[in-house]
């Protein structure tokens, strides 16, 4: 499977508790934090919730 990096760029602060959970499941919990994960489409579903918070990269 293809790999990849989930950046958290925005903040979380007023945002919806729906967002700060999504971030929270994707195991973002501070600005500038990186984690890598699957490309799958429950991973990717969870993304375009987030992503005006997020940035995506291929790994």
């Amino acid at each position: 499977m293809a790999k990849i990096k989930i950046t958290q760029i925005k903040s979380r602060i007023n945002c919806p508790a729906v967002q700060k959970r999504t971030l929270d499941a994707l195991g973002l919990k501070k600005m500038h934090h990186t984690v890598v994960k699957e490309d799958t489409p429950d991973v990717m579903g969870m993304v375009n919730k987030v992503h005006h918070l997020v940035v995506v990269t291929k790994d």
